[in-house]
């Protein structure tokens, strides 16, 4: 006979500790990639808001299209008014606002 039958073994006692000890890799793997990734994308994301809320008339910025403008007007709705080139001025949403290149000090 070239096949030999197999039969169940009895499961070793004491196996919930060992059940645990496996998770453990799986668990460290999630805390690190909750320090590494999420955590300070929620940072970043954050210190965007707070970009974002601090717009002015005057500012310089730029857009998440590569526009460079200068903030005209800012309405209470999220919207803003851009000057692109002399005499152009378009709407933006707050939220496409990239980064504030150069800051205007506040009206005394």
């Amino acid at each position: 006979m070239f096949v030999t039958p197999a039969f169940a073994q009895a499961a070793p006692a004491g196996g919930g500790a060992a059940a645990f000890g496996s998770f453990i890799p799986l668990i460290l793997i999630v805390g690190i990639m909750y320090f590494l990734i999420i955590r300070p994308q929620q940072k970043k994301l954050k210190e965007h808001r707070a970009m974002v809320e601090a717009l002015r008339r005057g500012d310089q910025v730029l857009t998440q299209g590569g526009l460079i403008a200068k903030v005209v007007k800012v309405h209470e709705d999220g919207i803003l008014d851009v000057e692109i080139a002399p005499g152009v001025i378009a709407k933006t949403p707050r939220s496409t606002v990239q980064q504030v290149m150069n800051k205007t000090e506040p009206a005394a």
